[in-house]
């Protein structure tokens, strides 16, 4: 085997390795969980029903007290399940909490209510809406429409999409609950992720290599700048509401900080996932335009196109995390203050670190690709033409085969075989000829015998004049 073969023989064993190990991490559950000292119920023994609007017996705007209004409703509701189930209920809306015309109830929605034991009797209000309905709808329609376009790629897709979800709900989310460092566990979990999507999607081919180990490279580097500028700016992780909960949730134990990390790399990975998987794939195809480049023209050509493609991510990068915190900023521009104080609050900060590492490591994911693309892409054509020769010999040597006869023979798969003689009827070394293989056994009696090189099921190539035998 040549040197060349065996280094990136050993760079796959490694590659497939660090992928088993990872999917093997996620596959065992975290061994303890951080909660409560004492073991208490965070939910205070409340209990979650549905239940169905009836009726809408009041509804109106009330005075606070201090000049500002709030809606109030009075609804009667039927519970569908739970310890009240059949039973229909008045609950009041607007009392306890503050609401809105915009969010007033219907005949005939679907709510949660919740139920809460107390010394005077049972507590009831509606917590949310039923939304499972809508949601499922807009999936399907996005379902659908993915494969429609798509095809076996979408499809494909669409099972990427579902074991990130998978990783992150059952890794990422449960071993940061077990007290787990969560930049250690987001990284790990963001590897498996992009590796394990890219080669559902495109293939185990040397593209996707190219594109995967930019993606591991550029979500370490991520990974050191978001701790580095984590610390530079002092984050704490108190910058949202959710953090105080998750504090008096799981305790003072919860690393906050590291939850910021983390939250850092898992919002870099669809963008990450875009420019990697883009630019591996921009190099092959200017590999396969024009043979005769060299890796380092290459490279140059790839920058190029990334360039483009940075400025485009990096403003939907920014776009996203801002449409993301609108209200937060609106909640910001409220109060009179400066520019720089405003900025330098821990929620705004957050926000801006946040985007600025992920936009430095998109950045960085361009050349990083690039380079690993265009050092491999030049290797892939020698190992392909290396192929087409290999199969142009087995067909010219006089000897008529079925296709899966020569794909045994040269030790590829019916698929590949297939795409390398429709590769050479291009080339004009073979001619597509209507008819079907009748089988090894029967090609004395076959009208393609004397001219047949290698047939299949559906059709039959013939040994080009101007080929040598």
């Amino acid at each position: 085997m040549p040197r060349m073969d065996r280094s990136m023989a050993l760079v796959m064993a490694l590659t497939v390795a660090l992928m088993l190990g990872l999917l093997l991490m996620v596959l065992v559950g975290p061994g303890r969980t951080t909660g409560r000292p004492d073991g208490a119920d965070g939910g205070q023994g409340a209990e979650i029903l549905t239940a169905r609007v009836i009726q809408v017996q009041e509804e109106g705007m009330r005075d606070l007290g201090d000049g500002t209004l709030s809606g109030y409703q009075k609804l009667l509701v039927l519970v569908e399940s739970g310890s009240l189930r059949g039973q229909e209920v008045v609950v009041e809306e607007g009392v306890i909490n503050t609401t809105s015309e915009q969010k007033f109830f219907r005949p005939g929605d679907r709510v949660y209510l919740s139920r809460v034991p107390g010394p005077e009797g049972d507590h009831l209000f509606i917590s949310d809406y039923m939304r499972s309905t809508a949601l499922f709808w807009v999936f399907a329609i996005f379902a659908v429409l993915v494969v429609l376009v798509g095809w076996s790629k979408g499809f494909r897709s669409l099972a990427g999409t579902a074991f990130s979800v998978l990783v992150i709900f059952g890794f990422i989310v449960p071993r940061i609950m077990a007290g787990e460092d969560p930049l250690t566990v987001s990284l790990l979990g963001a590897l498996v992720l992009l590796t394990v999507s890219t080669y559902l999607v495109f293939g185990w081919n040397m593209k996707a290599h190219a594109a995967v180990a930019g993606m591991m490279l550029s979500l370490l580097v991520t990974g050191l700048l978001a701790s580095v500028f984590v610390d530079w700016t002092r984050l704490t992780g108190f910058g949202s509401e959710e953090s105080t909960y998750l504090l008096m949730e799981l305790g003072p134990t919860v690393n906050l900080r590291g939850i910021v990390l983390g939250g850092i790399i898992i919002g870099a990975l669809g963008v990450l996932d875009d420019i990697c998987v883009s630019q591996s794939s921009s190099v092959f195809e200017l590999e396969r335009a024009n043979p005769n480049l060299p890796w380092m023209e290459l490279f140059r050509r790839s920058l190029n196109i990334g360039r483009d493609h940075i400025s485009a991510s990096a403003n939907t990068l920014v776009l996203a995390y801002v449409g993301a915190s609108l209200p937060l900023l609106m909640v910001f521009s409220i109060y009179q203050e400066p520019l720089l104080r405003r900025l330098n609050r821990e929620p705004i900060t957050e926000e801006i670190v946040r985007t600025l590492v992920g936009s430095i490591g998109l950045v960085l994911a361009v050349p990083i690709t690039s380079l690993i693309a265009s050092l491999v892409a030049p290797y892939e054509r020698r190992r392909h033409e290396q192929a087409l020769a290999a199969l142009l010999a087995l067909v010219s040597d006089g000897t008529s085969r079925r296709l899966d006869q020569a794909a045994r023979e040269l030790g590829r798969s019916p698929q590949e075989t297939l795409s390398l003689v429709q590769q050479l009827a291009e080339r004009g070394h073979l001619l597509p000829t209507r008819g079907s293989c009748p089988g090894e056994d029967q090609c004395k009696g076959c009208r393609y015998r004397l001219a047949c090189a290698i047939g299949s099921e559906d059709q039959i190539w013939t040994l080009a004049p101007t080929t040598e035998r």
